[in-house]
C-alpha cells in the first residue's frame, strides 16, 4: 500500500504523507515513493507547484521507529545504502524545479525538519511544535543539516541542533524555519494564496530563480559569481517567455503563459 497520496488540481500537485497511524514516520518505502513523486513532478511541464502535506495530528515524527530498529543492526554499508537514498530523497526535492510549499498540519519532528527545508516555503499552523531531537537519541541529524541550516540559520541550528529543545510554531517562524504561521481555519487559504502566486509568474522565470537561488546562497561576492549573474539576467531577458513578459507589461496585457 502507498504511503502517499498524489492529486493533481490545474497546476497544482499536492503529494501528502498518509501514514497518520505512525505520526507520517518515514521508512525506506516512504524514502523511495517520495523520491519518485517529485521526480515525476518536474517533468510534467503542467505543473506549476508542488504542495507538500500529511494528514493527521503530526505533519511528520522523523524516522519510522520499525525502520531505525532494523537499521541499528545493519552493517555500516547498509547504513551507508539508507542514509544515502535519504539524501538523495531531499535533494531531489531541493532541486526540483518546480516551486514547492510545506503546508504543515501539525508537528515536525526530526527528519520531518529536512522534509520542510527542502521546500522552497513553508505555512505552519499555529499549534505546531517543532524539534530537532536527534542527540536525545545519541544520533546527529546529518542527512537534513544542509537543508535546515539554510532554512534556520547557522545561529538557531547551534541551538536547537545541540539541546534537542521542543519550539513553536511562533519560534519557527521568527528563526525564518516557516514564512507563515496561521490558525488550523486559515491553512489551506494561505497555501492557496501562495500557489496562485507562483501559478501566475512565468515558469521559465521560477524555474531559473530556483536554480540562482542555490547557486548563490552563502557563496562569496567574488567575480565568478558576479559573471554568473550578469550571464543569468542577461539569458532570462533574451529567453522567449523574458521577451514576453517586458512585452506584455509594456502593451499592458497579460503574458501567454496566463493564457
Amino acid at each position: 500500500m502507498s504511503a502517499l497520496q498524489i492529486t493533481q488540481q490545474g497546476p497544482l500537485l499536492t503529494i501528502t504523507l498518509s501514514r497518520p497511524e505512525l505520526r507520517n514516520a518515514f521508512n525506506d518505502q516512504v524514502v523511495a515513493e517520495m523520491t519518485r513523486a517529485f521526480q515525476d513532478a518536474a517533468s510534467r511541464a503542467e505543473v506549476r507547484a508542488v504542495v507538500l502535506a500529511a494528514v493527521g495530528p503530526a505533519f511528520c515524527a522523523g524516522a519510522d521507529l520499525n525502520w531505525m530498529r532494523r537499521m541499528a543492526d545493519n552493517t555500516r554499508a547498509e547504513n551507508l545504502a539508507d542514509a544515502a537514498a535519504l539524501a538523495d530523497m531531499l535533494r531531489v526535492m531541493y532541486q526540483c524545479p518546480k516551486p514547492t510549499v510545506a503546508r504543515v498540519q501539525g508537528d515536525v519532528f526530526a527528519g520531518g525538519m529536512g522534509l520542510v527545508a527542502a521546500c522552497d516555503m513553508a505555512v505552519s499552523v499555529d499549534t505546531a511544535i517543532f524539534c530537532l531531537s536527534e542527540v536525545k537519541l545519541g544520533l546527529i541529524p546529518a542527512t537534513i543539516s544542509p537543508y535546515v541550516i539554510r532554512a534556520m540559520g547557522a545561529r538557531a541550528a547551534h541551538r536547537y541542533f545541540l539541546t534537542a529543545e521542543r519550539f513553536s510554531a511562533t519560534e519557527a517562524h521568527r528563526i525564518g524555519f516557516v514564512h507563515e504561521v496561521v490558525s488550523a481555519e486559515l491553512l489551506d487559504a494561505k497555501v492557496a494564496e501562495l500557489v496562485q502566486t507562483l501559478a501566475s509568474a512565468s515558469p521559465n522565470a521560477v524555474r531559473s530563480c530556483k536554480t540562482l537561488l542555490q547557486e548563490v546562497a552563502g557563496r562569496d561576492i567574488d567575480a565568478a559569481l558576479v559573471a554568473r549573474t550578469v550571464e543569468g539576467i542577461a539569458d532570462i531577458r533574451a529567453s522567449g517567455e523574458g521577451r514576453e513578459g517586458v512585452q506584455s507589461f509594456l502593451q499592458k496585457r497579460k503574458p501567454n503563459w496566463l493564457g
